[in-house]
């Protein structure tokens, strides 16, 4: 994949100089905080849409059968790859109507709960999802543009942020992270 040719200076860096001369400087950090992260998911996203690209799935795709290959079974309630996914309910039935028409998933009854649809992968979807991660482990993930001790920084930082905005309940899903954590 080609890079965008860079900018000769960081326009977030101007936005935030321009806050604060129209007397917005006490909010200035948070605006380059978030704008930062809105573009570095922008970054993010285009490498994982070009790994992903030979497979033909999409990220919320690919995301669903990664969770149903390492459910012990394989399959799901469709309520719980959404909570799983924190995404909509309606987001996942999008998404397994895609994945069902490509024959990668299959809605199958629920042994116990006559209410409840279970999303099933297919062999074929275990084969292209394990295709998939090998793309985005060798292309995205091996390589996320920090050197290891900034990149733990950083997940460290998310991790509070995400808890700070009642990503999840306990702060123990940060201790991994955490200053005084050991590897």
């Amino acid at each position: 994949m080609s890079r965008p040719r860079p900018l000769p200076n960081d326009p977030i860096e101007e936005a935030h100089r321009q806050w604060v001369g129209h007397g917005w400087g006490d909010v200035a950090d948070g605006m380059a905080a978030v704008t930062s992260l809105v573009r570095a998911q922008q970054i993010v996203m285009a490498r994982v849409d070009e790994a992903l690209k030979p497979t033909g799935l999409t990220f919320s795709r690919y995301e669903l059968l990664r969770l149903l290959s390492f459910s012990k079974t394989g399959a799901l309630p469709m309520a719980k790859a959404s909570a799983r996914l924190q995404v909509h309910p309606t987001s996942v039935t999008n998404t397994v109507d895609r994945l069902e028409a490509a024959k990668l998933v299959e809605r199958v009854p629920h042994p116990s709960d006559r209410r409840a649809t279970l999303i099933e992968i297919t062999d074929a979807g275990r084969e292209l999802v394990a295709k998939a991660t090998e793309e985005l482990n060798a292309k995205v993930f091996a390589l996320p543009g920090l050197p290891p001790e900034r990149l733990h920084t950083l997940l460290q930082l998310l991790a509070e942020f995400r808890h700070a905005a009642g990503d999840f309940e306990t702060a123990e899903g940060t201790a991994r992270w955490s200053a005084t954590a050991t590897d």
